[in-house]
């Protein structure tokens, strides 16, 4: 038998780096590692000394977000990248490139569900490293609300944690997406409207989905900041939450109100949770988000 030549992890990192935009779409980086030395370095805090070395491997562990190996998509590339941006370990230029390597993940087919959905959640932790740092511009700050806003909506693999293949969570984590973006006072109100347009279309899936794993805390949670910034228009959040309510329209006759059921309680279970988060704030705008909650919900059919 051939004698296996492992190469070194920052060598591994500097391969991938290399290939080109297609091809580094296919292979992660970390896949000849053996368990022992990912934990070993998960174990450090992804401890690397050099900033450069860092920066390439961020790039590089973008490939690593549609591994079908959840301990290397989730528990070692996403967590690497968490700890780098919280950390402040990534520059503006690793950020702004990170940035633009993850946008281009959410394109095209993603047949087994992983890609885009953890792009969209390191998204959320790019976004994250901006409001608590400005680095971007106006206008990437508005693409990327934009953006969040298209994936949102976008999602139609529902799928949660799946045993044997860990998350894949799409709604929750564009969900995420919109928080950080709906956390920044530096995005302007207007660009706030379409994020929770793409959260309205979640609420309810249309084939009848019935979420099971958070999705309405999730879901609720950009909407209960936004509001609680207090540059929106309050009328605005009443007619889209009342909008929620017209979606769902009243209770089919004859023997097919399955789905009608289904979609009903993603609604409460949506309403109840954002009634939970502001019920008891004393800040004006969430007083009245309150309200209108509680308002809405007597208005089920």
């Amino acid at each position: 038998m051939a004698q296996r030549i492992r190469l070194p992890l920052g060598l591994l990192f500097a391969c991938a780096c290399l290939s080109s935009p297609v091809a580094a779409q296919a292979r992660c980086a970390l896949a000849h590692e053996t368990p022992t030395a990912l934990a070993q370095w998960k174990a450090s805090g992804f401890a690397m000394a050099d900033a450069a070395d860092r920066n390439r491997r961020a790039y590089a562990l973008v490939d690593c977000l549609g591994d079908a190996d959840p301990q290397l998509r989730d528990g070692i590339a996403f967590e690497a990248l968490s700890t780098w941006m919280r950390g402040k370990q990534l520059d503006a230029a690793a950020l702004r490139s990170l940035q633009r390597k993850l946008l281009g993940q959410l394109a095209g087919a993603d047949a087994e569900g992983y890609r885009k959905p953890f792009a969209a959640l390191v998204l959320s932790e790019v976004t994250r490293t901006d409001r608590v740092q400005p680095w971007m511009t106006t206008d990437e700050r508005a693409r990327m609300a934009a953006s969040a806003a298209a994936y949102l909506q976008s999602v139609r693999d529902y799928r949660g944690y799946v045993d044997g293949e860990g998350w894949r969570h799409g709604v929750a984590h564009g969900a995420d997406w919109a928080l950080q973006l709906a956390l920044n006072k530096a995005l302007p109100p207007s660009q706030l409207m379409p994020l929770l347009a793409a959260v309205g279309a979640q609420v309810m899936p249309a084939d009848g989905h019935a979420y099971a794993f958070g999705e309405a805390t999730r879901l609720a949670r950009p909407v209960a900041y936004a509001a609680a910034r207090g540059d929106l228009e309050q009328a605005a959040l009443d007619a889209w939450l009342s909008g929620l309510a017209s979606t769902l329209g009243p209770l089919p006759g004859g023997d097919r109100q399955a789905a009608w059921w289904t979609r009903r309680a993603n609604l409460e279970n949506f309403l109840q949770a954002l009634g939970y988060m502001v019920d008891g704030d004393p800040s004006p705008p969430l007083i009245a988000l309150a309200a209108s909650v509680r308002k809405t919900m007597r208005e089920l059919p």
